[in-house]
């Protein structure tokens, strides 16, 4: 909670939560505050009283189109907005203790704005695992679909191959044939990728990555980070 509610307003103690980096604290907060709700509206004051079959359906219908109007609302926006380069620059979070920890570190997000909060922070912390999944995934599709994998390795040979001659026969003394060979090239590129399913197979991981990826990031609880070091003024 506010420890300065009586001189901070909530909206500026959030600000400077998210502004100093303690996203964890937010998230326990919105945790904690849906918990309470929850509690409050099933607390029953009289036991003699009792409820109908329907509405406890009717509470249940409510609950579940809620957590789908959750995950839907993934979709609408966009998890790499805070994504920069330097992310992937770093070390590799620990895959045991850091990526998937234990199953007290998952939670159903209790609102979309603490989904969205979960995805935007939890891509930017685990951006070089995601990106490992993705060639993880991506390998796995090539290994059923094989030709799409002779379509890639041709590919790659090709080009291997133009800049082998291309180097060889000294082919940037004449630019307009050089970018003629590289139309060509680029045309029977496209043409090996979609004859042999390339195309299939990139596809098929981009979309099990993304879905992979949102899950995850939702359902995974944000945990503290090390804040960086404040030298004493002396």
């Amino acid at each position: 909670s506010n420890p300065l509610s009586l001189s901070v307003p909530d909206p500026t103690f959030e600000s400077w939560l998210r502004d100093s980096g303690y996203l964890d604290v937010i998230d326990n907060q919105q945790t904690a505050a849906a918990a309470a709700s929850i509690t409050g509206t099933s607390t029953i004051s009289d036991p003699t009283i009792t409820i109908p079959i329907s509405s406890f359906l009717f509470r249940y219908l409510v609950s579940f189109f809620s957590h789908l109007w959750t995950l839907l609302s993934l979709l609408t926006f966009n998890p790499f907005a805070k994504l920069t380069t330097n992310d992937f620059s770093g070390e590799t979070p620990s895959w045991t203790k850091g990526f998937f920890a234990d199953f007290l570190s998952y939670s159903f997000p209790a609102s979309a704005s603490q989904a969205r909060l979960r995805v935007q922070e939890n891509v930017k912390r685990y951006a070089r695992n995601y990106a490992s999944l993705f060639i993880l995934f991506f390998a796995c599709s090539l290994y059923q679909l094989p030709l799409a994998l002779v379509g890639l390795i041709s590919s790659l040979a090709l080009w291997d191959s133009f800049r082998f001659f291309s180097d060889k026969w000294g082919l940037n003394r004449f630019p307009v044939t050089e970018m003629i060979l590289v139309r060509f090239a680029q045309c029977v590129t496209a043409i090996i990728l979609l004859w042999l399913n390339v195309q299939m197979a990139l596809c098929c991981t981009l979309g099990v990555s993304y879905i992979v990826m949102l899950l995850h990031a939702a359902f995974r609880k944000l945990t503290p980070v090390k804040q960086p070091s404040q030298g004493r003024r002396k």
